[in-house]
């Protein structure tokens, strides 16, 4: 079974992307991608808005996370043809948009941490960072960054 399948068993699909920013969606330099950041957007549109804990709860926070860790993986499928060609997650970070009283980031980002091991196993372990902010583009209550490691022919 590939990481796709495995990823398409647990209910999420890899979007298409087209990059209009005005930097790119990911860079590769040597065998890492760097993925830039991602918000929990499904079909180009927010799925949540807002700040957490306030107008977002810690659950719809966790599964945004989620959304925004498959967008970035897209980026990852887009760049390398295929998810079967990563050989490690090196990095997830998670900004949580939130109150100054919210101190879950953690939680938050415990779901992606979860949701890479369980599609990739021990190429999904990774070292990762919660950050706590008080607002993030376009009202997204989180955005995610990942760093991979990737095989090349």
């Amino acid at each position: 079974m590939t990481y796709e399948e495995n990823l398409e068993g647990k209910g999420y699909k890899l979007p298409t992307q087209s990059n209009k920013r005005i930097f790119e969606a990911g860079v590769r330099t040597g065998n890492l991608i760097f993925v830039s950041g991602n918000a929990a957007k499904v079909d180009g549109v927010l799925k949540y808005k807002g700040i957490v804990g306030d107008t977002v709860t810690l659950e719809q926070a966790q599964d945004a996370a989620k959304i925004a860790f498959v967008n970035c993986l897209a980026t990852v499928r887009n760049m390398m043809g295929s998810l079967d060609r990563m050989k490690r997650i090196v990095n997830i970070k998670g900004y949580v948009a939130s109150t100054p009283e919210f101190t879950d980031q953690p939680k938050v980002m415990d779901e992606v941490s979860r949701l890479a091991i369980e599609i990739f196993g021990e190429v999904g372990k990774h070292s990762r960072v919660s950050l706590g902010t008080s607002s993030l583009p376009e009202g997204t209550p989180v955005e995610v960054e990942i760093v991979v490691e990737v095989e090349f022919d």
